[in-house]
């Protein structure tokens, strides 16, 4: 089956997975997608699982300006094939909370340069990049990714620019990025407990 079949079908399967609520409930958030089925995220999941990683399909799918196959293309990218020139391209189309959300969470953690894209988006003066840094350092102090010194010094200046900001969907990434930065340790609790102090910012 060659990819625009693949691409009909998958959007057929769409659908059956209609959720007006969800979709209402979206637009009413101010997504603004050209077509959203309100598919919810463990249906997107199963269909990934059963469809399987494919670098060409996901590269497709992303070009549909539909909410199911942006999402449904951050879980068929296969993470170690993703050129840093793509992820660029996708970052820049990118006009979302939700599907930057997603492609942090289902994709861009595990690139194999995962730290210096989130080092590099959590210093951009773009909102978007600014929440994907955050999520995705996140993600790497969750599985334990230690920084040196140069990436904890970045990373606190950074978080406490962002909490300092007006930004409340990157407030939030950058103080849950600084919990998950506290938690590789006592040495990392106590720079974030400091740099908080400092900012008259004590949140734990």
């Amino acid at each position: 089956m060659d990819i625009n079949q693949q691409i009909k079908e998958i959007k057929q399967s769409f659908r059956l997975m209609m959720d007006g609520m969800v979709a209402a409930s979206m637009r009413n958030k101010g997504a603004n997608y050209k077509l959203n089925w309100g598919a919810t995220l463990p249906r997107l999941k199963a269909k990934a699982d059963e469809i399987g990683k494919n670098y060409d399909l996901a590269i497709a799918l992303w070009k549909e300006n539909v909410r199911e196959c942006k999402i449904l293309a951050t879980m068929l990218m296969p993470a170690d094939k993703m050129l840093p020139e793509v992820v660029d391209i996708w970052m820049e189309q990118t006009d979302s909370q939700e599907i930057a959300e997603q492609a942090s969470f289902n994709l861009y953690q595990y690139l194999p340069y995962a730290a210096d894209k989130a080092y590099t988006w959590m210093a951009s003066d773009k909102e978007l990049y600014q929440l994907c840094g955050f999520h995705i350092l996140s993600r790497l102090f969750m599985n334990k990714q230690e920084p040196n010194e140069r990436g904890i010094n970045e990373f606190i200046d950074q978080a406490l620019a962002a909490l300092e900001g007006n930004s409340l969907m990157v407030k939030k990434a950058a103080m849950n990025a600084m919990i998950r930065f506290a938690e590789l340790g006592l040495v990392y609790e106590r720079l974030a407990k400091s740099a908080l102090k400092k900012a008259n910012l004590d949140f734990f």
